[in-house]
Parts: C-alpha cells; structure tokens; sequence
C-alpha cells in the first residue's frame, strides 16, 4: 500500500514538471523578438536579394563637343541644372600622338583620330567614372559609352590603342581590355601591323623607321620644249647642251621656231635678230 502511494506520488510530480516545460516552449516560441534583434532571414529569402547589375553603373549622360584625339575628348553636360564641359580621358587605353606638342604626329595617331571623330563627333554618350574621378592634368577619368558599346574598348578591338595607364584603384575592367587587346594582337591590325611598335612602355617610332619602304620612283625630267615647236622625241640633254651648227640641222631634227632662251636658241641662227631662230 505504502509502496502504491508512493508510486502514485512520483508520477503527479512528474507529470506537472512536464507541463510546466511545455508552457514554456509555448510562450518562447510566441514570443516577439526584443527591440533591437535582427531576425535571420530564410535561406530563399537571401537568395532573392538582388544582385549589381549593368543598371547598377554610375552613368552621366554627355554630348560629344569635339574629338580631340583617339583617347581625349571634349563633352557637355548639366549638373545641378547647369551645362557644362569637361575634356575626359578615356580610362585604361593610350592611342599614339596626333596633338601632343612636344612630339611629332606618330605613326597610326591620324587613323586613330579620324576613326574616335568618325564615330563620336556631336553624339550623345555616356560617361562611366571608376574610384578616382580625375588625372593629374584634371581631365575627367572615364570609360565612354556610345549606345550600347564602349568606345575603349573598340579602340582595343580595331588596334588604335594598346592597354595602358593600369593605375588602381581605377582598374574595373582591365582584365577584359587585355582580352580583347591579346585578340588585336593575333590579327597584326593597325598598330599591331609592325613588329615592336607598341610596347608596354609606348610606342617606338624607331620601329617603324627600320623597316625597308619601297625606294622612290625616279621622277621623269620635264622635257625642254619650244613653245611652238616639239623637241625632237630623242632628245635628252639639258639646255646647255642642245646645239645646232645651222637652221638645216635644227630642222632636220625637227626644231624650228626657237625662241630666245628656249634649248638650241643661238643669236647665229637668229639671222634678223628678232628673238626667234630657224623661223619656218
């Protein structure tokens, strides 16, 4: 009996320790979170969360105002509702010189102009920054936008400019510019079409010096003719040289009428010394 009850007593207590448990599960679970706490989200919400994009890209719009060079233009724009310009210098790219005033004009610079105005002159465009806005000169830092293309890197595409000027921070797309100046490279275009030319340190007009150009094409004397007479076809010599011994001679070979100062001219031929010789 004793045993029984005992039994019995062990069970009550245990009983109501389980349900205390269970209430308590209850409430925390309910609970709200503290003011202050941060609720981890669920592993699809995270997911969800958008990601950079190419709208992402801090562009301002421009209007080109004058191509300066390959990789240097001049653009307008307004800011703060007012209009103004800039000269920009395309980031990451290097075109040889057209208008640099302490070298000469160097090879491919005038193919590299002529195609950066062909394309750009008076277009609307966009300008992209990097980390650092602007060079030492206080040009603005940019990668160029015309339509959906960008313009340095059709500079690399077509061979006018060589990947140059790797400056961090602004270095965004220099690994898909070396990309695509390794596939200029393969094809041998513009200044790529000359062995050492472009290099890592500029261009080496020296290079394209030392290739063999095709000698010059001897120009043809103009030939000494009277005014109203032809030179006979035979006749090379130069003016001192063109003698008659008489008016026979010279008409033999076919000249007749010489003036004075005209080949084969002489006062002796001239009989009534009016200035023209061997008259027919």
């Amino acid at each position: 009996m004793f045993r029984a009850n005992t039994t019995k007593k062990y069970l009550h207590a245990a009983l109501s320790l389980f349900v205390l448990f269970a209430a308590a599960g209850c409430a925390q679970a309910t609970a709200k979170p503290a003011a202050g706490s941060v609720a981890s989200l669920p592993v699809e919400t995270a997911l969800a969360s958008p990601t950079p994009t190419d709208f992402n890209k801090r562009l301002i719009p421009a209007k080109i105002v004058r191509v300066v060079d390959g990789d240097t233009m001049k653009v307008s724009f307004t800011e703060s509702g007012k209009v103004k310009e800039e000269t920009i210098r395309l980031l990451l790219v290097d075109t040889p010189e057209s208008v640099a005033p302490d070298k000469p004009v160097q090879p491919f610079a005038l193919e590299a102009s002529k195609y950066a105005k062909d394309i750009l002159t008076n277009k609307d465009v966009k300008l992209e920054l990097d980390v650092s806005e602007r060079d030492k000169y206080g040009r603005l830092l940019c990668y160029l936008y015309i339509g959906d293309k960008m313009f340095n890197e059709m500079l690399l595409e077509n061979g006018y400019a060589r990947v140059a000027y790797v400056y961090p921070p602004n270095v965004k797309y220099v690994d898909q510019f070396r990309e695509i100046q390794k596939t200029a490279q393969l094809k041998g275009i513009n200044i790529w079409s000359v062995e050492n030319y472009a290099q890592e340190d500029g261009f080496h007009e020296k290079a394209v010096k030392t290739i063999t150009s095709p000698a010059p094409t001897a120009q043809p004397k103009a030939s000494l003719k009277p005014s109203s007479s032809p030179v006979p076809k035979t006749e090379t010599k130069e003016h001192s040289e063109v003698y008659y011994n008489n008016c026979t001679e010279a008409k033999a070979a076919g000249a007749y009428n010489i003036k004075k100062g005209e080949p084969g001219y002489s006062s002796k031929l001239d009989r009534d010394q009016d200035g023209v010789a061997c008259e027919k």
